[in-house]
């Protein structure tokens, strides 16, 4: 048999002398924090990281500051609030490194964990803590920490440590726990962390329109423009209402030139709300660009009727009659149409003005079509006026 060497004997020793020392602490009822470092120290040391009784001992030693901390809170004593939060989380965090231990197969291949059973019950009734712990932190604003209690929360949830409780369908908080845990990531500017829940928060039906708003965000933070584009058509598609989605869906396929996919949008939200003066601009704007100008003064004249002050529907009114004067002039002999340009100009005007009125600091869009409406009408004071306007 061959021999130990002395170092090796020495360090043995010096295990079991600080695990005797530890438990020691424990029995006495106080010094629990101390029997914690004396294992934490020895856990610096990777030939220890397989000693089961250095792990069993660490548990012991957090578990009695637990319920040290417990009975002040019981007694209504002072104590730290986060530092008992943490306690809660620590414990769960040494029970799963002991556990990982505890289930390894003998050398005949056997598992016959000796700590499972019973730990994994103290932690189930000791779980909610973690979850409270999370909204504590959210509360004072430190995402970090929050992120850590609802992210080991969650994980908690698939060990095997604990799958006698089946949390996966159990457990009505992990949607919520999610939701918190996508809020924490997306403070912190995170994409990572704001998409690791995410899926599973969009059960948490009441939250889910903020949710699929920071995967939207998080998207946008990795540059990935396709999983953007679809979280914001998915966010359309349940929550047509919700103002997050619509307008940046219909700039994107805008920016596109593709005003049918925007014209099919706008007009599956007026489906649902017909007055909406957001769905009813964007129907307007896409029908002008797809040069369906009747049907784009006909849609204008709705949002006049439920806000004349709406700058909008007025330019595109004008814009509608200004181009259909356009593809007249355009004509080889566009002087036989001369009453139905002039009449068309004539209509454009007022809209025109209007729209000056209501956006005086948009020059860039009604000075150059004012220009052309008083040029054609041959109005010399107006059309002086403007000239000198864009002139300047």
């Amino acid at each position: 048999m061959m021999a130990i060497p002395v170092c090796g004997q020495s360090a043995h020793k010096k295990v079991r002398m600080d695990i005797d020392k530890a438990k020691t602490y424990i029995k006495s009822g106080k010094d629990f924090d101390k029997a914690e470092t004396l294992m934490t120290d020895l856990l610096k040391d990777s030939a220890n990281h397989d000693n089961i009784k250095i792990y069993a001992t660490w548990f012991d030693a957090v578990l009695n500051q637990y319920n040290a901390a417990n009975e002040k809170l019981y007694l209504k004593q002072k104590y730290d609030t986060a530092a008992f939060y943490n306690l809660t989380r620590r414990l769960q965090e040494v029970a799963v490194k002991l556990d990982a231990l505890d289930t390894r197969p003998d050398n005949k291949g056997r598992v016959r964990p000796s700590y499972r059973s019973e730990n994994a019950e103290l932690l189930n009734a000791l779980r909610i803590n973690i979850y409270y712990g999370g909204t504590w932190w959210v509360r004072k604003g430190d995402y970090e920490k929050g992120y850590t209690y609802f992210n080991d929360y969650l994980e908690a949830a698939s060990l095997p440590m604990f799958e006698a409780y089946h949390y996966q369908r159990n457990d009505s908080l992990l949607p919520t726990a999610a939701y918190w845990a996508t809020l924490c990531g997306f403070r912190m500017q995170d994409a990572e962390r704001t998409l690791k829940y995410s899926r599973l928060a969009l059960k948490d039906s009441a939250k889910a329109t903020f949710t699929l708003q920071y995967m939207c965000e998080a998207y946008q933070w990795q540059k990935n423009d396709s999983a953007y584009i679809q979280a914001l058509a998915e966010g359309y598609e349940r929550y047509p209402e919700y103002p997050y989605f619509f307008p940046r869906l219909a700039d994107h396929y805008s920016a596109q030139g593709k005003y049918d996919k925007v014209l099919a949008l706008a007009s599956r939200g007026l489906d649902i709300t017909p007055d909406n003066p957001l769905f009813l601009v964007a129907k307007s704007v896409a029908q002008l660009n797809l040069e369906q100008y009747d049907e784009c003064i006909e849609t204008s004249r709705m949002l006049m009727e439920l806000n004349d002050s709406m700058p909008e529907p007025y330019f595109n009114i004008a814009t509608c009659y200004l181009n259909q004067a356009l593809t007249i002039e355009e004509e080889r002999e566009p002087r036989k149409n001369r009453l139905r340009l002039q009449k068309l100009y004539y209509q454009a005007r007022p809209f025109m003005e209007d729209y000056r009125r209501l956006a005086p600091d948009d020059k860039q869009r009604w000075a150059p079509a004012l220009y052309r409406i008083y040029l054609n009408l041959n109005l010399g004071k107006q059309f002086e006026e403007i000239d000198k306007l864009m002139r300047k």
